[in-house]
């Protein structure tokens, strides 16, 4: 298919500093960025003055957040929510001040043997964010994540099942399912009806190295062929984690990167390149009969203001 300008990523893996990461994704011609980190801390933790400075700087180079990278949901189930439900609305209230209607989020760390057990405390607290997301005229977009409640496939849909609709959706992460032993064929076809986003990185199941996608065991090339045949215009979100930069830790818990193998360091920027030139090579290779060519247009839509369509859910935010 021909290039794809929805392209967004997390460029915290490149740079911390703002400047830095404004400079890298404009070399590369991407458009948008999925801020996590930004300045030495994740974006739902600055002052108000930081994000009119933030805001500001991006606007200047024409850079558009695509979502907010947040870190909700990432707690374990038995620590205490109601200090993690204010940082929640913070982020609500920073979505609205840059502009975007996506907020990332997780289903909350539970070890698998207690999966069953705390399916119902996990219901209640994403019941809580949704009701709020509602009200704040926000999207959460669930992500699948190593060590959630939501790690697996059956699990994002019961979620999914509970809760979809204009205020709740879903990220779809390969790696993140190949490292958990979930096929990601089968995932898809569980999860494809509600899926807006996707986090473009990819592993190998026998040993769980992270690669650039198409390298790797999460049949990234087949399921978003899928995707844009069934009309999709979402955001394809680089994640590489193909080197070690700032921060990593405290991000994935048990992670494998193939430096842990290899030894070899990569810059973020070679780094974050790599995972670029993968995924272009994928959609160059992806060929789409024009009556299946995605037709849906990139809106400029103010927060608080979605103009909902009966026909779709609203991916351009």
């Amino acid at each position: 298919m021909n290039s794809y300008e929805k392209i967004t990523g997390f460029a915290d893996e490149i740079a911390q500093e703002l400047e830095i990461q404004i400079e890298s994704v404009k070399k590369l011609g991407i458009k948008y960025i999925e801020m996590r980190g930004v300045d030495g801390d994740n974006l739902i933790f600055h002052s108000n003055d930081k994000i009119k400075e933030i805001k500001e700087k991006l606007d200047a180079a024409g850079i558009r957040l695509s979502a907010l990278g947040s870190p909700l949901g990432k707690i374990g189930i038995e620590d205490s929510f109601e200090p993690h439900f204010e940082q929640f609305k913070r982020a609500c209230e920073i979505a609205h001040m840059m502009n975007t209607g996506f907020i990332r989020m997780f289903s909350f760390y539970v070890d698998e043997d207690k999966r069953q057990d705390c399916k119902g405390e996990v219901l209640e607290r994403i019941g809580r964010f949704v009701d709020y997301a509602k009200q704040s005229d926000v999207v959460l977009l669930h992500e699948n994540e190593k060590g959630i409640y939501g790690e697996k496939a059956p699990q994002c849909r019961e979620l999914m099942d509970e809760f979809a609709g204009d205020n709740f959706k879903a990220i779809f992460d390969f790696a993140n399912f190949v490292q958990v032993d979930q096929d990601t064929l089968e995932a898809y076809d569980l999860l494809k009806e509600y899926i807006v986003y996707m986090h473009i990185k990819d592993a190998r199941r026998q040993n769980g190295v992270v690669v650039p996608a198409g390298f790797g065991d999460g049949n990234v090339k087949e399921i978003l062929g899928k995707l844009f045949e069934n009309g999709f215009d979402g955001f394809l979100s680089l994640e590489p984690h193909l080197f070690d930069f700032k921060g990593f830790d405290g991000l994935e818990r048990g992670s494998k990167t193939p430096i842990a193998t290899s030894g070899e360091v990569l810059s973020g920027y070679d780094g974050f390149k790599l995972a670029h030139e993968s995924l272009k090579k994928i959609l160059s290779e992806i060929k789409l009969t024009p009556q299946k060519l995605p037709n849906w247009r990139c809106r400029s839509v103010q927060v608080g203001s979605f103009k909902k369509s009966k026909n779709r859910p609203p991916t351009t935010l």
